[in-house]
């Protein structure tokens, strides 16, 4: 006969609780130590961003005042070309390498006419850290005095190639085409067109043919 139990409460038999399974507790210091290890880096990306826009920023700043600049010089440009054709009369621009400065008038006849267009009531000036380096024109490299610039009633415009350069030396090139008047810019120099050689072999067969005619 098998012998049975008492359980419950009153029988003397002891309740059995089960404890729950530990949980183990980190430290008060580690808690700080993750904290602190994720601030150090916030800080050490901040710092590094700060530095980036630091060398960044200035250098956006000057190079969009450079190609202002040059925006500025290619609507001056067309514009002039265009007053010369609606006019039909030759637009001179003056530029005063020296002193940063540029300015049209109107040829008619012996006279200079400043034109009527408000834009042209005074000389155009470059910022004060933009200065013109060169210009290249028909009569050779010009770095210093005044380059005189001719538009035609045809729409053709003086051969010129005008180097630019801002306080920190970057640069900026811009380049008339004669005879279609296109623009090129370029932040590197534009060298002109080196001119036609005829090789030495080939010098006797022409004198030769022109002989001939």
């Amino acid at each position: 006969m098998m012998r049975r139990e008492a359980r419950g409460k009153g029988r003397g038999t002891p309740e059995t609780h089960l404890a729950a399974p530990f949980a183990p507790r980190l430290a008060p210091h580690a808690n700080w130590a993750t904290a602190g290890f994720t601030i150090l880096e916030i800080i050490i990306v901040l710092f590094l961003l700060v530095g980036l826009l630091g060398i960044v920023l200035p250098r956006i700043s000057l190079e969009e005042n450079l190609g202002s600049v040059g925006r500025k010089m290619v609507g001056t440009v067309r514009s002039l070309q265009g007053l010369s054709m609606s006019t039909q009369k030759t637009v001179h621009l003056y530029i005063d390498m020296d002193r940063g400065i540029y300015w049209p008038v109107i040829l008619d006849g012996n006279e200079e006419k400043i034109p009527i267009d408000a834009t042209w009531a005074m000389p155009l000036t470059l910022p004060e850290s933009i200065r013109f380096s060169d210009i290249l024109v028909s009569q050779g490299k010009k770095e210093s005095g005044r380059v005189d610039l001719y538009f035609y009633p045809t729409g053709r415009v003086d051969p010129a190639t005008m180097h630019l350069v801002d306080a920190r030396s970057n640069l900026l090139a811009i380049a008339i085409e004669p005879v279609t008047g296109a623009i090129r810019m370029s932040d590197e120099r534009i060298e002109p067109p080196k001119p036609l050689t005829i090789p030495d072999r080939v010098r006797p067969w022409l004198q030769t043919t022109v002989a001939a005619r």
